[in-house]
């Protein structure tokens, strides 16, 4: 079998031993991350970046405690959402949403449909929640239709890029099959989706700011997008269909008392894009690597099938998809650790570092399927403004790591794994490829 080895040597970074080594977001940190996280709980869990705040002469703060992270997320009055700060301002500038400058379809559409914490509950409970959320179950048949076509495709092969064949396309499958996209025009609406997230990529710093190049390549680029969903939505009032976008043109809004406009269909439809693929890809590829390197845990896995939610929850703790966003502002003066954090700072939460925060997991480092209420993770983050795509990515996993548990015998790396990863603030390797043992 072929063995994992440190790829520090393909960072431009050093590997950090001192708090003065420690930079979580220039190029290569993404090699270095789970080697800061230590020095950071130890030596500064409240870290502060000059003057890269929300507004002007204000600074960010970087959190990486458990308790300051899930403090943080589950009160959205008293640490405001970026977004609903955004917001506020394109409606206080008399601009109609639809016609600002570089204001996305989602962006636009959150100014109508939830522009406030009690309008964000409803959007949720009456518009995703049914597809996407704790009625994500609805999709199963589906799902496990996908994952198996996509087994089929090199179920005889031997050796595999696990992320190309198969944790990349499958939530790109399911998410066409539940917004209702014709399976054909997956390659473009991925380019799409690549655009979408280009911010999270390629942005610079703890607040992901693409150049002015950038931003307008990835403007051209969505505009093609809006169309794109505007005809879809047209064709689906006209002929509605058992999907998403059909269902978005005809159901009452009832906290609104009243339908959706098509601009408003094309920003949920938006917002389901660029959060219904990244996380999914992430989880399976890094669980494929988790049992790669614990020997036998695909055949306990096997053997066990109720460990398997415990494998892809306590796996997403222990590597973060998205490892940190910055998207809450302080309303007030605060404390974290004793440090006082100014009014009107922008803190970057970082999601992955309070998963394997010691104080709150014991031996955080190691994948303990034993591990209590390991749900309790921050992966899709906490509180009222938990993830809507939590329920369907969860459900993904389970079902892929059911298929493959059936149709394998066993994984191990193959030879010529790099194991690099991608740039930006996701923790995705670029590729994966696997040995697979096809079951007798």
């Amino acid at each position: 079998m072929s063995e994992k080895t440190p790829n520090h040597e393909l960072s431009p970074m050093k590997c950090p031993v001192h708090l003065e080594d420690v930079d979580l977001f220039s190029p290569g940190a993404q090699e270095h991350w789970y080697e800061a996280y230590p020095i950071l709980h130890r030596e500064a869990p409240v870290l502060r970046i000059p003057g890269e705040g929300f507004a002007p002469g204000t600074d960010g703060f970087i959190l990486t405690k458990y308790e300051d992270i899930s403090r943080v997320v589950k009160d959205p009055v008293r640490f405001l959402p970026t977004l609903n700060l955004g917001i506020q301002a394109l409606l206080e500038s008399g601009v109609t949403p639809e016609d600002a400058p570089r204001v996305n379809a989602m962006m636009a559409s959150m100014a109508t449909l939830r522009p406030n914490n009690e309008l964000y509950r409803a959007h949720r409970q009456e518009l995703t929640d049914p597809w996407v959320g704790p009625g994500a179950s609805r999709h199963t048949e589906m799902i496990t239709r996908c994952a198996n076509r996509l087994i089929d495709n090199w179920i005889d092969k031997g050796q595999i890029d696990f992320i190309a064949e198969f944790a990349r396309p499958l939530p790109q499958l399911v998410m066409a099959n539940v917004l209702g996209f014709p399976e054909e025009d997956i390659p473009q609406l991925a380019e799409w989706g690549t655009a979408q997230v280009a911010s999270f990529v390629h942005g610079k710093g703890h607040r992901n700011i693409l150049t002015e190049e950038e931003t307008r390549a990835q403007f051209e680029l969505l505009d093609g997008f809006k169309e794109y969903v505007n005809e879809k939505v047209l064709e689906k009032r006209k002929d509605p269909q058992d999907d998403m976008i059909s269902w978005l043109t005809q159901v009452e809004y009832q906290a609104l008392g009243r339908k959706l406009t098509d601009m408003e269909v094309n920003g949920v439809v938006y917002a389901m894009i660029i959060g219904g693929l990244e996380t999914t890809q992430y989880a399976l590829e890094e669980q494929a690597q988790l049992i790669c390197e614990h020997p036998g845990l695909f055949q306990d896995l096997k053997n066990n099938r109720d460990k398997i939610r415990q494998f892809t929850e306590e796996g997403m703790r222990l590597r973060s998809p998205t490892q940190g966003l910055s998207t809450r502002v302080t309303s007030q003066d605060e404390v974290f650790q004793g440090v006082e954090v100014p009014k009107g700072s922008l803190l970057h939460l970082r999601f992955a570092a309070g998963n394997v925060d010691p104080e709150e997991w014991e031996c955080p480092y190691d994948l303990d399927l034993g591990r209590k209420a390991v749900t309790r993770h921050l992966v899709f983050s906490a509180g009222p403004r938990v993830c809507p795509g939590a329920g369907i990515s969860r459900v993904e996993q389970t079902i892929a790591w059911n298929l493959l548990l059936d149709r394998l015998d066993g994984i191990a790396y193959a030879p010529g794994n790099t194991f690099e990863h991608q740039p930006g603030i996701m923790l995705g390797t670029l590729a994966l490829k696997l040995t697979i043992t096809k079951a007798a």
